[in-house]
């Protein structure tokens, strides 16, 4: 019996925590929209927020580096151009986060100087893109990397990322 690489462990979770956080933003921003965002929701939000910008970011910047090249060598067209599409939405992704974040902080802040119908439909657009593009990472591009990454980039890969892991939770997030 084969155990699943500490590498796809680890990115199977973020993915696991991503629609986690996916939901709670929603629930937030649903609380901005009809003003029943209390001191613990803004508290929350700040959270929410902080966990996109260093989390989400390290886990799309992990597959840029772990699990995309060895896709992108693949002489199957398909896979390269599911590659591509999936680098090209984490820039998408960041461009959308970067058009929501200044209303959120200011949301978590107990301002109110954004619009509240851009905000969820903005928050709307992200969650969908998000969620079109973990099922195509999770369907298509992590069982084709977890057949080509061999078992010796694999542990470096996932001694790298743990590593960073224990790096990260030794010290307190930035907000």
């Amino acid at each position: 019996m084969t155990s699943t690489p500490a590498l796809f462990d680890f990115l199977d979770r973020s993915h696991q925590e991503l629609q986690r956080q996916l939901v709670a933003l929603r629930r937030l921003v649903g609380a901005v929209a009809d003003d029943s965002l209390d001191a613990a929701g803004r508290d929350e939000l700040k959270r929410t927020i902080a966990w996109f910008n260093r989390e989400a970011r390290q886990h799309h910047l992990d597959e840029e580096h772990h699990v995309f090249p060895p896709l992108l060598q693949s002489t199957d067209a398909n896979v390269v151009q599911t590659t591509l599409r999936l680098r090209q939405d984490h820039g998408w992704i960041e461009e959308n986060w970067l058009e929501l974040e200044p209303s959120l902080e200011a949301a978590a802040g107990g301002y109110s100087w954004f619009d509240r119908d851009t905000l969820a439909q903005g928050v709307e657009v992200f969650e969908q893109l998000y969620i079109d593009h973990l099922t195509l990472e999770e369907s298509l591009a992590y069982p084709e990397a977890r057949a080509r990454i061999d078992p010796t980039t694999l542990a470096r890969a996932s001694a790298e990322m743990a590593q960073r892991r224990a790096h990260r939770e030794a010290r307190p997030a930035k907000r």
